[in-house]
């Protein structure tokens, strides 16, 4: 049993058609608009974290398949760094869903892609947010994002600033960076 699923986990999976996934998905958005909207979400909770421990969170990422992430403090502002921090878990956004746009249209226009990489640096001045410094904004201040692309042969620079032009037209996480939408905060307090 055992020994299946590493040959499971070996296995290479079937090449994947991005034309063919979304051609349904695009004519059914075109007809109904309304279900082109869809609902990412994640959810902290203290249930499994001290009450003394302010430093650790943990948050679930993810309605289908959720995936539950322990979250710790940069130690710029008093935490361990002992787990991935909240900046880090932007720039992972920031830089996987660039990464996946970047293939996804790679795919569909058959641009072979030998290697691709995507490094996200998001850069703070931490004074604002430990109210050092009211003349410091709270919030990060820049954010760079380096791709390093390999590609076949017979992919031309032009073809290659294309893709990346037309990715990051596309990248939801770039463009909600650039173009912050508006952020509803509410809060509850529940009963004792």
């Amino acid at each position: 049993m055992f020994a299946s699923f590493l040959e499971k986990k070996k296995a290479r999976p079937a090449p994947v058609s991005m034309k063919e996934r979304q051609a349904p998905l695009m004519q059914r958005y075109a007809k109904e608009p309304d279900a082109g909207w869809i609902v990412d979400g994640a959810v902290t909770s203290s249930e499994n974290v001290a009450p003394d421990q302010p430093i650790h969170t943990e948050v679930t990422l993810g309605m289908g398949v959720p995936a539950t992430l322990t979250i710790g403090v940069h130690k710029a502002v008093g935490g361990n760094c002992d787990y991935p921090n909240p900046g880090e878990i932007l720039s992972a956004a920031l830089a996987s869903c660039l990464d996946t746009t970047i293939r996804i249209i790679a795919n569909r226009f058959g641009i072979q892609l030998k290697r691709l990489s995507v490094k996200a640096d998001a850069r703070v001045d931490v004074r604002g947010t430990l109210r050092v410094n009211q003349q410091v904004p709270v919030g990060f201040q820049s954010i760079d994002v380096t791709v390093e692309i390999e590609a076949g042969e017979a992919v031309s620079a032009r073809e290659i600033a294309m893709l990346l032009k037309a990715a990051e037209q596309s990248c939801v996480v770039l463009q909600t960076l650039r173009q912050p939408p508006l952020i509803n905060l509410s809060c509850s307090q529940l009963a004792q």
